[in-house]
């Protein structure tokens, strides 16, 4: 994989799968700044990559907050005068049927994981496409793709993830500038260590490799997605998920 002096932002890049992202990217030459709602996380791991010879700057910002997002990214074009790479990777989850979902469990869903995406490809990528380069990946999910009983919320989000990177792609494939998501699966994640044992099992049970995948095996598809090597690539949905969506 090849990156020319890139700079990517990370959204979510604290823990999980956004970590691994932000240091893969570093791994390979790029300069990423790494965002997250806590200062600390996302500035262990700036910190952290920093140490290891690679550079990084943590940005808390509140992604679900738009004013929040267009300052932060403005200020950013300003110090570095470009983005190169976008990857739109923060969520949560706020699990419960439906029947006894609150607005606000619905709302803080899609405001986190479906709004940011929307502010930061509309703050990032419009520079992009007037610079007339760029790579957008959006993290989105095999419940996007397939559903999940207790996750209408995020399932929602996710789904709109996938909508909103193919219309992008189409928006801004003239300016070489190219959008796609990944969706994992099951992955071996903070959130999903949360889960109970019988949970996690019922979980993998589904997956046709029968085991999770780790934060790396995403990290790696994004990273392909970022490089140079592929830019006539667009609009295209990854599964990380061991052939839960075949």
């Amino acid at each position: 994989m090849t990156f020319n002096n890139r700079i990517a932002l990370v959204t979510g890049a604290g823990r999980g799968i956004g970590k691994a992202i932000a240091e893969m990217l570093a791994k390979n030459g790029v300069t990423v700044i790494c965002v997250s709602k806590s200062p600390e996380s996302c500035g262990s791991v700036a910190a952290a990559i920093t140490a290891a010879g690679g550079k990084a700057e943590a940005v808390p910002v509140d992604v679900s907050d738009g004013p929040a997002v267009a300052k932060a990214a403005e200020a950013l074009l300003a110090k570095y005068g470009k983005i190169d790479i976008l990857i739109n990777n923060a969520g949560i989850t706020r699990d419960g049927l439906i029947a006894r979902m609150s607005e606000d469990d619905w709302n803080a869903v899609i405001q986190t994981n479906l709004s940011s995406c929307f502010h930061w490809c509309k703050a990032i990528g419009w520079p992009m496409c007037r610079a007339r380069h760029g790579r957008i990946v959006n993290i989105a999910s095999v419940v996007g793709l397939i559903g999940n009983a207790g996750q209408a919320n995020y399932a929602a989000a996710k789904g709109g993830m996938i909508a909103m990177t193919k219309s992008l792609a189409r928006e801004f494939a003239k300016r070489n500038v190219t959008v796609n998501a990944v969706a994992p699966g099951f992955i071996q994640t903070d959130m999903t260590a949360a889960l109970s044992e019988e949970v996690q099992k019922v979980a993998v049970a589904q997956v046709p490799m029968q085991r999770m995948g780790t934060p790396e095996d995403v990290a790696n598809v994004v990273a392909f997605l970022s490089s140079e090597e592929t830019g006539y690539i667009t609009g295209q949905v990854f599964t990380v998920d061991g052939g839960m969506a075949m």
